[in-house]
């Protein structure tokens, strides 16, 4: 402040002070100085000169007035007199990680109508406008992309546009990402520039050395076409310009286990058949060309373009279709049903067969060249294959014959189908004949004999049954009296025993009678001889009569014959003598307690 003071009272010290300000201030407008930061870059902007710019042209690169080519680095610059150049002081282009930028140019040649987007040119990534327009960069957008870091740019030459900016022009940021291709995926590629696909392709060729779009100048040079192309890209992450590539992603084509892919594809080199000359129902070709491959894809994950080729999944287990009303899982045989035949005798009925069917590996393209696909081998093949044997065969048999001999009948078709069948590289493992389904009024009626002959049989058995019963009661009975036969037969021993016996005793017994009667004879006869000499001598002495009282009386005392009754009622009057002798009875019980009285 002192100093300070002492030049502002010295007058000749003032005017100095202020003239070295002066000259300090006014310095770099004298002498053109410019500086520029280490995040800056300075866009020269050249106000007047002694030539003007062609016309069509922006940027200058022979000091015309106008935006020039060259850009300040950062630093002290001189020469640029404010009056003659306005520098314009821009921040650095920085690209962040995970994003790229795509440029517009403003000035250069035009783009040929043949292409969208202009070629690429060494120009150190846009940062060098003057070596762009020398070298024949082109105006609008451009191939050529900025990667992830920071970047001086003329901003008078090229626009950058990121994610920060990308709304202003239109775009999205999320366009401005990276390309992610995620695992187990694929990239299926559009480009939006390039020649015109050809009348009679569906897909851009393979196109060498472009790093998977990345170098999109390499895929324009190698005769790269816009639209779908025939590369992918793999799992990964790419630097890929939205305004030159679409992509869209899909799933690796999975084949599971037990299942072949045949490829049908619809690009690639031109179609050499290699099918050789004893298959003359299609075309084979080599992997890479057109048409069916002649090697299948076996079971993994395969990064397939599915807009460019079909791939036809082959079975190579065994396959069972069914013509009845139910489907197996891979439902080939959705549209197959019952098989209607008319049999010999005029009756039609339905058939269930189910075939068993296998294709080998190596035959599947063979397979798929012949009839497309699987569903058409099923459709166009089998069907009318298995369903017209079986109704050219059933018109040969009855329905009865048909039913009985059914085990034969499916011998007969699985040789016929096998031999058909064969001719189309199919193998046939077995021909089954399911349910039969005979008309209601013929079954009714053999349902009916056949009831009256099992009735027949159980009768039959019944009966048996019943004789047999019978002689099982017979040969019972004969046991059970088997015990009393026996026991008869030694009774009828015993009493021929007995008998012999009683024989015996009853003549010992006769014999002792016949003596005891001569005996008891001789007795009784010695007994009446005295008897009717004691009679003789009675009569003799009392005679006859006399001799027969005594003879009578003796036995009425000898056996108690009552001459007198108990109780006599006389005949005086009826009454009184009833009463008097039922009297009587009662006095004769009561004296002699109801004991007769003894005559004496």
């Amino acid at each position: 402040m002192r100093t300070l003071l002492m030049l502002v009272q010295q007058p000749a010290a003032l005017v100095g002070l202020v003239l070295f300000v002066a000259l300090v201030w006014l310095l770099p407008f004298l002498i053109g100085a410019v500086f520029i930061r280490e995040r800056q870059v300075g866009v020269v902007v050249k106000k007047f000169g002694t030539r003007s710019l062609p016309p069509g042209r922006l940027i200058a690169l022979a000091g015309e007035a106008g935006y020039q080519a060259d850009t300040l680095p950062p630093g002290l610059h001189f020469g640029y007199f404010r009056w003659q150049y306005r520098i314009i002081k821009a921040p650095l282009t920085v690209v962040s990680q995970g994003e790229l930028a795509v440029v517009v140019a403003a000035d250069g040649t035009p783009i040929p109508s043949e292409r969208i987007l202009a070629k690429v040119v060494d120009c150190d990534n846009f940062q060098d406008a003057r070596r762009f327009l020398v070298n024949g960069g082109e105006k609008g957008r451009q191939l050529g992309i900025l990667t992830a870091g920071a970047y001086r740019i003329n901003i008078a030459q090229f626009t950058v546009i990121t994610s920060a900016n990308a709304a202003e022009h239109g775009m999205a940021p999320q366009q401005l990402l990276l390309q992610h291709v995620e695992p187990d995926m694929v990239g299926i590629v559009t480009t939006l520039d390039g020649r015109p696909i050809e009348a009679t392709e569906i897909a851009g060729p393979a196109i060498a050395d472009h790093d998977s779009f990345q170098n999109a100048q390499a895929f324009l040079a190698g005769g790269g076409r816009r639209g779908l192309q025939e590369q992918i890209l793999l799992s990964g992450v790419w630097n890929l310009n939205p305004w030159f590539v679409h992509v869209e992603q899909a799933p690796m084509l999975h084949i599971p286990i037990g299942y072949v892919g045949v490829v049908i594809s619809f690009v690639g080199q031109a179609h050499v058949d290699v099918s050789g000359l004893e298959f003359k129902h299609g075309d084979l070709v080599n992997t890479g060309h057109k048409g069916v491959w002649v090697t299948p894809l076996y079971p993994g994950k395969h990064p397939i373009n599915t807009r460019v080729m079909k791939i036809e999944l082959v079975p190579t287990t065994n396959i069972v279709l069914n013509w009845a009303t139910r489907t197996e899982a891979h439902h080939d045989d959705e549209k197959l049903s019952s098989i209607t035949v008319r049999s010999q005798d005029g009756f039609a009925f339905n058939l269930d067969v189910a075939q068993i069917i296998h294709v080998g590996a190596l035959d599947a393209p063979k397979v798929i060249s012949r009839v497309g696909s699987m569903q058409n081998l099923v459709d166009h093949v089998l069907q009318p294959i298995v369903g017209n044997y079986f109704r050219n065969s059933a018109q040969d048999y009855t329905v009865l014959d048909f039913l009985s001999a059914r085990s034969q009948r499916q011998v007969e078709a699985a040789e016929h189908i096998r031999a058909a069948i064969g001719a189309y590289d199919v193998q046939a493992i077995d021909t089954l004949i399911g349910d039969i389904h005979p008309p209601g009024e013929l079954m009714q009626t053999q349902t009916d004999r056949k009831i009256a002959e099992e009735q027949r049989k159980t009768y039959e058995v019944q009966e048996a049954a019943q004789i047999q019963r019978q002689q099982l009661v017979r040969q019972t009975s004969l046991a059970d009296i088997q015990q009393q036969v026996v026991a008869s037969e030694q009774g009828v021993n015993i009493a021929e025993l007995k008998a012999n016996a009683n024989v015996k005793q009853a003549t010992g017994e006769a014999e002792s009678t016949r003596l005891r009667a001569l005996g008891e004879a001789e007795a009784i006869r010695a007994t009446g001889g005295a008897k009717a000499e004691a009679y003789r001598a009675g009569v003799e002495a009392l005679g006859a009569q006399g001799y027969t009282v005594m003879q009578l009386m003796q036995i009425v005392g000898e056996r108690n014959v009552r001459i007198v009754p108990d109780v006599a009622v006389s005949g005086a009057g009826s009454n009184p003598g009833m009463v008097d002798g039922l009297l009587g009875v009662m006095l004769r019980g009561q004296t002699n307690d109801g004991q007769p009285a003894k005559a004496s």
